[in-house]
């Protein structure tokens, strides 16, 4: 018996090293991967993720460099599905799926959905933020990171030269946004990158940026020439990408195969579900009056715009010592994000966001950005901009972006084991775990059951519920621009200026549907796993074990978390 035990024991050990031998021959072939194709033909990329051999690299985007890219793309397709999945560990097996997703939704990026053929806004708004990576984070003294900058900007011009070849017919709406964008975005050159580099003084460097930086705010100015004179007036394209590429779109970059007439059915059910919650709630905050009059009361409670970074800053401390005290996730780092105003470049179609370094950056500065209303608009639009920034969205932002959301789970993302773990994932993870922290906190007590607190979470959820509608009827032909934005203000319970936002970025981002569709997948998730443990069941272990999973696709993290392939929904 003993020796029947010991050969057993062998051979699992033998099983054991078989299994890390293969998993290591893939982590080979994923760090291939990224270097000869991910990195090689997206430098930006490895610079935010904190590979900084790239820093003087930038992609031309000429016709010829994507369809180069394109090449490498299938035999890359190739070379993963020529890996056989047999013998690996789970944990390399789901890293296997997530390459082979991950080169699927590039090239239904480059060869169907075409955005490089239709939106002028990814070169402007492209080049901006291939220097802002580099001018943003101190993970290098400044006057190196300056030099990198410089040879980044003298490549510039080349890309607004692709731009112009390769722009066809875009929709009207993608020129009217990269126009909208481009006052920032020559602001940001003209005032921000020399402020983030005053302190070098070396006088060849700094006459050397002078001169490059000069010229980019001279291309800038030309492209914008270009799209208001040229391109906009031959802007008769179609934002819509189909219902075809947006179920493959789902496929690759979710994981999820539920037909798109399954999809709108689980929204709208939600949307009804989340506006009879509202309705009740406003009921019991005040019977006398229409939900509509109370959200109106809730959105002028707004602080003025000179103190609404200082009101975020204000929230996050007592998120966090919330979270700690209730045990509902585990946070990695004592230290905070950094709150400050949005980048030029993202300001007119997001309020916020988190900008968390790359998993592989040695500079662990996070930043909380805030779009601020703009000082050169109307009195009445700024009012309206800051209702839809009232102190109940203030809170649910926060929960969002910073506490438990999308930082926590950064922080928790430096700490997984692979590197396609680390770089690769998805939305419907990331934006759905952001989206259900907003419900989750507020069920797990915090607000004492401030009603007020509740309404505003509602009005949020609708806001998701109403893109999530918008994006599907918008890009399959059922939903026009416009009544998008009538369905965001009548459906979503937003702002006319919100609801604007809002719609037009669907037209340039038709998946946005991935926070509703996260987080009723990981409420699903939650349940299902709440089953199988029974009693030993707890909210802050059930969160730290989704945690470990980093940011892959629900499909998978049920994989690991449950030990089977039950429905996502």
């Amino acid at each position: 018996m003993k020796t029947i035990g010991h050969i057993g024991l062998l051979l699992a050990i033998a099983g054991v090293c078989a299994a890390q031998n293969r998993d290591a021959e893939f982590a080979k072939l994923a760090d291939r991967y990224f270097d000869e194709l991910v990195f090689r033909y997206d430098p930006v990329s490895g610079t935010s993720a904190g590979f900084h051999q790239y820093d003087a690299l930038m992609p031309s985007d000429s016709r010829a460099e994507i369809q180069a890219q394109i090449a490498a793309l299938h035999q890359w397709l190739g070379n993963v599905e020529k890996f056989d999945p047999r013998g690996l560990s789970q944990w390399a097996s789901s890293d296997r799926e997530l390459v082979l997703s991950a080169i699927q939704s590039q090239l239904l990026s480059l060869e169907s959905i075409r955005d490089w053929e239709k939106n002028p806004d990814t070169y402007s708004s492209g080049v901006t933020n291939a220097i802002f990576v580099i001018m943003s984070r101190n993970y290098a003294p400044p006057a190196e990171r300056l030099r990198s900058v410089i040879a980044r900007e003298r490549l510039i011009p080349r890309v607004f030269t692709s731009a112009r070849e390769n722009l066809q017919n875009p929709p009207r709406i993608y020129t009217e946004v990269a126009l909208e964008q481009m006052p920032g975005l020559i602001s940001f050159f003209e005032k921000d990158v020399p402020a983030a580099f005053q302190q070098v003084k070396e006088q060849q460097l700094v006459g050397d940026f002078q001169q490059t930086n000069k010229a980019t705010i001279a291309a800038l100015r030309s492209y914008e020439n270009w799209l208001k004179t040229d391109l906009l007036a031959r802007s008769h394209g179609d934002f819509r990408i189909g219902a075809g590429n947006y179920q493959k779109k789902l496929l690759y970059d979710e994981m999820v195969d539920i037909p798109l007439n399954r999809l709108l059915e689980i929204g709208y059910d939600d949307l009804h579900r989340n506006q009879a919650e509202f309705r009740r709630v406003a009921a019991q905050i005040d019977s006398k009056r229409t939900p509509q009059q109370i959200l109106d009361e809730l959105e002028r409670n707004h602080p003025p715009a000179d103190k609404l970074l200082q009101s975020f800053r204000d929230v996050l401390g007592g998120l966090r010592q919330y979270i700690l005290a209730h045990h509902i996730v585990t946070i990695p780092s004592p230290v905070p994000p950094i709150v400050e105003e949005s980048p030029p470049f993202m300001r007119a179609l997001t309020t916020a966001s988190m900008d968390t370094p790359g998993p592989y950056e040695k500079d662990k500065e996070a930043f909380f950005n805030v779009t601020l209303p703009d000082p050169a608009w109307p009195a009445k639009e700024r009012e309206e901009y800051l209702e839809g920034l009232n102190h109940g969205t203030i809170i649910s932002t926060a929960v969002h972006e910073a506490y438990p959301g999308h930082y926590v789970q950064f922080l928790w993302v430096q700490n997984l084991p692979t590197k396609v773990r680390k770089l690769i994932g998805c939305s419907s993870n990331a934006e759905g775990w952001a989206h259900y922290s907003e419900q989750m906190m507020l069920d797990q007590g915090y607000g004492n059951g401030d009603l007020k607190l509740r309404l505003g979470q509602l009005q949020d959820a609708l806001l998701r519920d109403a893109r999530y509608i918008a994006g599907i009827q918008m890009h399959t032909g059922n939903m026009t621009l416009e009544q998008a934005m009538d369905f965001f203000v009548k459906e979503g319970y937003q702002t006319r200026p919100m609801a604007e936002k809002e719609a037009k970025r669907g037209t340039s981002d038709p998946t946005y549907l991935v926070y509703t569709l996260g987080k009723l997948e990981i409420l699903k998730l939650r349940e299902d796993y709440k089953k199988m443990k029974g009693p030993q069941y707890s909210i802050g272990e059930f969160h730290d074990a989704f945690m470990r999973q980093g940011t892959a696709p629900i499909k998978i993290v049920r994989r690991a978390l449950l030990g089977n392939d039950s429905p996502v929904l």
